[in-house]
């Protein structure tokens, strides 16, 4: 499995390619900032004693952090740097486990379709299927991520 932080433009990419990011511990800092930004101060994510009384016996990380955690760390393999034009969306997206505070996360990704597009010659479009498990393989989000990446040849990304 590759690992790489060398960016990548369209033509890089082939079906079947797998990639996997590096591994991120989630804090409780991380939590209260998901809460703080978002207002969803649920119980379930910001309170010790009342998630310990539930399901699940302790404090879990927020279902879009869980989301926004695996869009990052797809990114931090670093083969969309500078090269990703748009991130297009999704068709689907399962939260299969919760994620908790303590648990260390990373992606495995692989090209499902990478497919140059009539109608641009700057880009193509890139499906990337995402599994994003903890330190012990539970997964925690599973889901298709697609993009434009730049062709070669065309203007990297100047942010």
């Amino acid at each position: 499995m590759a690992y790489s932080y060398e960016p990548h433009h369209f033509e890089a990419f082939e079906e079947g390619q797998t990639f996997r990011s590096p591994g991120r511990t989630i804090t409780e800092t991380d939590v209260t900032m998901q809460a703080a930004l978002t207002g969803d101060w649920n119980e379930l994510h910001t309170n010790a004693e009342f998630a310990a009384e539930r399901d699940f016996g302790e404090r879990i990380a927020h279902g879009a952090m869980t989301f926004n955690y695996a869009l990052g760390m797809l990114m931090s393999i670093g083969i969309l740097e500078r090269t990703a034009y748009a991130f297009l969306g999704m068709d689907s997206m399962e939260l299969p486990n919760p994620a908790s505070i303590g648990d260390t996360l990373s992606v495995e990704i692989e090209v499902v379709e990478a497919r140059a597009l009539e109608s641009r010659d700057d880009v193509g479009l890139v499906v990337f299927e995402t599994v994003m498990t903890t330190q012990d393989e539970t997964v925690v989000f599973r889901g298709d991520l697609t993009f434009f990446v730049c062709k070669t040849g065309q203007a990297e990304i100047d942010f």
